[in-house]
């Protein structure tokens, strides 16, 4: 296996482990809120928001996003392109999610 590949492998699994890692925590609702709603918040927002469907968005975004850095070493592994469109497809579902849940949990919360 060529370096340059062994390279790829390595900086895809420990990117895989950082979206693991950070969707675990997102789903026990521990740690800093990574999303966007609640990064561009104001103080005063930050404190009455409920945060609940924001970490549930961001630990789903975050466990997809693994999944596609693990279908990336599998393609670079075993060079099948049925990794390569599975990885595609992943990101564009956790693009999509991401998009769609955000106008539903704002939807409610401005209910």
């Amino acid at each position: 296996m060529p370096k340059d590949q062994l390279i790829g492998i390595i900086i895809m699994l420990v990117m895989a482990g950082i979206f693991a890692f950070l969707s675990f925590r997102s789903f026990k609702e521990k740690g800093f809120l990574f999303n966007n709603a609640y990064l561009y918040a104001t103080e005063e927002e930050r404190k009455t928001m409920n945060k609940k469907p924001w970490y549930r968005q961001t630990a789903i975004a975050s466990c997809l996003l693994s999944v596609a850095c693990i279908l990336m070493v599998l393609h670079i592994i075993f060079d099948n392109k049925i990794f390569l469109i599975l990885q595609v497809i992943t990101i564009i579902g956790a693009v999509l999610y991401a998009i769609i849940s955000s106008v539903i949990i704002t939807r409610r919360e401005n209910k």
